[in-house]
């Protein structure tokens, strides 16, 4: 198949340092390209991929100059793949809605995956207007809010089985890795890591945004030594940073939709303790693969509970359930059905003519 991947222009693909979307963009082109298929990734131009790269803006936006417009750089990738449209059999958009009135009105079967959180305002009447857009979700949890939008179905995230490897030491800190943001839950893995006289290894990038908040909350528990913060890690570095943990502190306090973190610990062979909430029963296993709790008090009993976690069982789980080998085949029977759909619709609209 010729596949056209539309990709975010915040990061590149994939991303230098911390992004989710577009590190499994990354990952879905490569495993596309080894299952024998023509693949264009719509991309930043510092993108990396075994595929056809069209860069659409010369750098990725966060990390590229200051003051770009990222409404001018957005208006760019529409524009590179309408005058493409034609030349793939199926589009795959990553980038939430902005593709929707272009991609409805071209002829081309396309799909979106939906990356974030679908609880927000405007949104029902928004998949209301665009009744045979299908999109696949990322966990079932994801789509509670929109059960009304055309889902084609449930594709979890994978990451390539050979990129972190699983370390089978009992680790001797427990570890947060993310956006330092309050639903993100920082403030309870420092708590948590406190109670549970553990240190605690903080890896996470200070969005703009949350400037304020990591100044008040954060920086004045940060002593360098019990706690630290180690900023942002790249794949190497986050190897070392996952699999020396003895487990990754998950405390969400949001409809996280996947939490691709998770699956990181996870081929480390690093255990996971999350609170139960957005996806995480989706993809953690009780007992296996960490513990899901429902609060700090629980959340420092598990800490004293890891020596009952085999890390061989956790990183075997990550091969059986999360490689992007799972993933890139699972998006393969979407597109083939997309395919197969849209052909019979023509068809039965030139009989019905």
């Amino acid at each position: 198949m010729r596949i056209a991947q539309l990709a975010p222009l915040a990061e590149s693909v994939p991303p230098k340092l911390y992004g989710g979307t577009e590190r499994v963009v990354a990952w879905l082109v490569d495993e596309l390209v080894k299952l024998g298929h023509d693949v264009t990734l719509f991309a930043s131009g510092d993108s990396r991929t075994t595929g056809k790269l069209h860069p659409v803006w010369p750098r990725a936006l966060r990390l590229g100059r200051k003051g770009a417009d990222p409404g001018a750089a957005n208006a760019m990738l529409l524009e590179a793949i309408a005058k493409r449209a034609r030349d793939f059999d199926v589009i795959h958009a990553h980038i939430d809605w902005l593709q929707l009135p272009l991609l409805s009105r071209l002829g081309v079967p396309f799909m979106t995956t939906m990356h974030g959180r679908l609880d927000l305002p405007g949104l029902p009447e928004l998949v209301r207007q665009f009744p045979e857009a299908g999109f696949v979700s990322i966990s079932d949890h994801q789509r509670l809010p929109l059960l009304d939008a055309k889902w084609m179905g449930t594709i979890q995230h994978g990451l390539p089985s050979e990129l972190l490897r699983p370390s089978y030491e009992k680790g001797d800190y427990l570890a947060f890795l993310g956006r330092l943001t309050a639903e993100k839950g920082p403030e309870d893995a420092i708590r948590i890591a406190h109670a549970a006289r553990m240190p605690l290894r903080i890896a996470a990038k200070i969005p703009r945004a949350e400037t304020a908040y990591f100044r008040k909350h954060l920086e004045p528990q940060i002593d360098g030594e019990k706690i630290q913060l180690v900023g942002e890690v790249d794949d190497v570095k986050k190897q070392a940073f996952l699999d020396r943990a003895a487990a990754l502190l998950f405390p969400i306090d949001w409809p996280e939709p996947f939490g691709l973190v998770m699956i990181e610990a996870m081929a480390c062979g690093t255990p996971v303790i999350a609170y139960r909430s957005g996806s995480v029963p989706e993809v953690i296993e009780h007992g296996v693969t960490g513990f899901i709790v429902e609060n700090e008090d629980q959340a420092v009993k598990a800490v004293g509970e890891l020596s009952k976690l085999d890390r061989k069982r956790v990183r075997a789980r990550f091969e059986e359930r999360f490689t992007a080998c799972r993933m890139a085949r699972q998006y393969e029977d979407r597109y083939r059905a997309l395919i197969a759909a849209t052909d019979r619709d023509f068809n039965t609209q030139r009989t019905e003519t």
